[in-house]
């Protein structure tokens, strides 16, 4: 017997914790799953913050605008999705290297990034690079706006160093990144992470592992009858 497969499109942004978060629930519904059925991840673009300058911004004065909170404020919301990290195991630190302060990245290049991932290797080196890329983040506090950073970063993971850095500087690349975020919005992909399976099926946020592999075994199952 052939074993089903279920494709799935994730929405995602490099700065985005809930995506770190969100795919740490994925990963552990696909283990559990323990091989019943194959699952093929993909990696969207979804900018949160497309007008942020490429030498970034202090990540408590920008939250600060967004949400108008005080700094007391912010504090406890960054101490609960600190907490809310470690608990799913994908722990994140809270300062930069000798407590520089977190930053925020402008992320399109990343994402371009991603997408000549997902066409030079396949999905999951594509995978590899996106996780390592939240790890570099919020673990780390590299400096993933920059190109010579994210360079870096995909040499690390396998990818030919030379090879990415020609694809960054194609304007072709550029369009194709933009079109894909573009066809999120009009597919109504407003917040990330959003999972879309077999490019039908919905489902917003960090969902519970439990609830992901609910939702696969189920994809699995119609996509099987249609």
């Amino acid at each position: 017997m052939t074993k089903p497969k279920v494709s799935v499109d994730i929405w995602s942004d490099v700065m985005c914790p809930w995506c770190a978060i969100g795919y740490t629930q994925f990963a552990r519904a696909v283990a559990q799953l323990g091989g019943e059925i194959e699952v093929e991840a993909r990696w969207m673009p979804f900018e949160l913050n497309p007008d942020l300058p490429p030498e970034g911004v202090s990540q408590v004065e920008h939250l600060g605008k967004v949400y108008g909170r005080s700094p007391e404020e912010l504090a406890e919301m960054r101490r609960a999705m600190l907490a809310r990290a470690e608990a799913v195991g994908f722990p994140m630190t809270e300062a930069g290297p000798g407590g520089a302060p977190a930053m925020m990245w402008n992320t399109f290049e990343a994402h371009k990034l991603l997408r000549w991932a997902l066409a030079d290797q396949g999905p999951e080196a594509q995978t590899r690079l996106k996780v390592t890329l939240l790890e570099a983040h919020f673990r780390d506090h590299r400096r993933v706006g920059e190109r010579a950073v994210l360079l870096d970063i995909a040499a690390e993971q396998g990818f030919d160093r030379a090879g990415a850095g020609e694809a960054l500087e194609e304007e072709a690349l550029a369009i194709a990144t933009r079109m894909e975020e573009q066809r999120g919005r009009e597919a109504g992909i407003n917040s990330v992470p959003s999972f879309v399976f077999a490019g039908r099926y919905l489902v917003p946020g960090a969902q519970e592992p439990e609830v992901f592999a609910a939702t696969i075994r189920k994809v699995a199952e119609l996509t099987a009858q249609s």
